[in-house]
């Protein structure tokens, strides 16, 4: 169980919900939240939006009844986070890293950008970020120490430099995450996707997450959510 210190609407149908929970993460990974006894039967995969050794916060938009839920709870309610799960992305060595993101997909790699500074206060860190409208979840990155491009509406992998991007990592849209990495063939980039799939249990019993890749059927929640590019997109 968690305690709820703040639940933030930010417009545009998303949340940022920060909570007591100290438990160690790695940018990337996520937790199976609930805030209800029963129904809906499954909890909500929800990606790590910040770890900071005290509380662990969360981004998410209201999709359906179990996030709809989560959206009314406030400061001093409790959550049931079952977690942290994932492999999450992989340390960069590489000087220069782009990160990609379209919608809620932009929630993992705030802790991300926040841990590669953390690592390398040298490292040259560009975040590309696209949103349907103006919300205030753009304003949170705002804070990184990083280069952020914030786009609404369009298409985030059009304003991408793929020629100087380094390694790429990515999260949202599944034709976004594909785009950015055909698009970055040429130049030969190192390009990480994190997957989103429907999930039930988050530890790959289910088999409800399962990804194709180009070495057969994978978890997400088990050997993902974070897979190199050309595992995921090699049709």
């Amino acid at each position: 169980m968690a305690v709820i210190i703040e639940n933030k609407n930010l417009g545009d149908g998303m949340f940022l919900m920060k909570t007591d929970c100290t438990k160690k993460s790695t940018p990337g990974q996520f937790y199976m939240v609930r805030g209800w006894d029963r129904y809906p039967l499954l909890s909500r995969p929800i990606s790590i939006f910040d770890w900071d050794g005290m509380t662990t916060s969360f981004l998410y938009r209201v999709v359906g009844e179990g996030t709809e839920i989560l959206s009314k709870m406030t400061k001093g309610m409790e959550v049931t986070l079952h977690g942290p799960y994932g492999n999450g992305f992989p340390d960069i060595l590489e000087d220069t890293v782009t990160l990609i993101g379209g919608g809620i997909g932009t929630a993992p790699l705030y802790h991300t950008a926040k841990e590669l500074r953390k690592r390398d206060p040298k490292k040259n860190i560009k975040l590309y970020l696209g949103f349907e409208n103006k919300s205030d979840a753009a304003k949170a990155f705002e804070e990184l120490d990083a280069q952020v491009i914030v786009r609404c509406g369009g298409y985030i992998t059009d304003h991408v430099d793929y020629e100087n991007a380094g390694t790429i990592l990515t999260c949202g849209p599944e034709i976004m995450m594909k785009t950015a990495y055909e698009r970055s063939k040429p130049y030969e980039s190192k390009v990480y996707v994190s997957m989103e799939k429907r999930m039930a249990c988050g530890v790959g019993a289910c088999l409800g997450c399962t990804c194709k890749t180009e070495g057969g059927n994978k978890r997400t929640c088990k050997e993902g959510p974070v897979f190199e590019g050309g595992e995921v997109f090699f049709e």
